[in-house]
């Protein structure tokens, strides 16, 4: 079989700038190298009123490159320090898409430890962070760079980081419309939360990959009635990834190819 001209980290990449298409004026965060990548693709092609930082205290008006900076400069166009960035997760201004390390069907996320006990887990992660807050408050896309039965488990996550749509998590007075999230992108398939209930769909599978592989890959149920082929990037979307966003192709060590591995 002759091999593509793009890469798998550059098909994710695309496949996830998606989840910022038709969100509007909003702080567009991608935490992990490949939604970063997608974050400053979307604002390079579909979506230029996104907002971005530099990765420190102020908003660019282009995506700053990943890597060695060379004799780059950032196109500062605004002050963007923590109270303003808390300013637009408040409101609702902010669409972030993260790497949790399990997910269920309800996309709860974990972030934390791993393991039944929190006071003597299998392994020690990140700690809540950020996740409870963000997720009650704007949209969350996820990235999974290996989908298998470990990340998408089939009990509920070890450990409750991010807030999903589980009806027995439910508090009184609770606003469930706060809860919204977005696309779910992995090394196998594109997903979202569109089907009845909030039930996680199949949207697309990238190329070569069969819907069995993908169902036997997850520990839930998954709704996959109707999904087409996940598109292929464009000479467009390849020139500005490898040419200005990427040029030191840090993308294949955080993503390789599934032959590489």
């Amino acid at each position: 079989m002759e091999k593509p001209s793009y890469t798998l980290s550059e098909l994710c990449i695309c496949a996830a700038s998606e989840a910022w298409r038709d969100g509007g004026e909003v702080l567009a965060t991608g935490i992990g190298l490949i939604p970063r990548l997608a974050a400053s693709l979307a604002k390079m092609t579909h979506s230029p009123e996104l907002m971005m930082t530099d990765g420190e205290a102020y908003l660019v008006s282009e995506p700053v490159p990943v890597g060695p900076r060379d004799n780059y400069q950032p196109k500062i166009e605004g002050y963007m320090n923590y109270s303003r960035v808390f300013l637009n997760i408040g409101i609702g201004h902010r669409h972030a898409m993260t790497g949790p390390v399990q997910m269920d069907k309800y996309g709860q996320t974990n972030i934390s430890f791993i393991g039944d006990n929190h006071l003597s887990p299998k392994a020690q992660l990140l700690g809540a962070r950020g996740f409870p807050g963000n997720t009650i408050n704007h949209t969350n896309s996820m990235f999974f760079p290996n989908h298998n039965n470990r990340c998408f488990v089939g009990n509920e996550v070890d450990m409750v980081s991010g807030v999903g749509y589980n009806p027995s998590k439910k508090l009184k007075g609770m606003k469930s419309e706060f809860i919204n999230l977005g696309l779910i992108i992995s090394n196998l398939s594109v997903m979202d939360f569109k089907g009845p209930n909030n039930q996680i769909q199949v949207k697309s599978l990238h190329p070569g990959v069969e819907i069995q592989e993908v169902i036997d890959n997850t520990g839930f149920e998954l709704l996959h009635d109707k999904y087409v082929v996940t598109p292929t990037p464009s000479n467009e979307q390849l020139s500005i990834i490898r040419d200005f966003l990427d040029p030191h192709n840090l993308r294949e060590q955080a993503l390789p190819d599934r032959s590489d591995k």
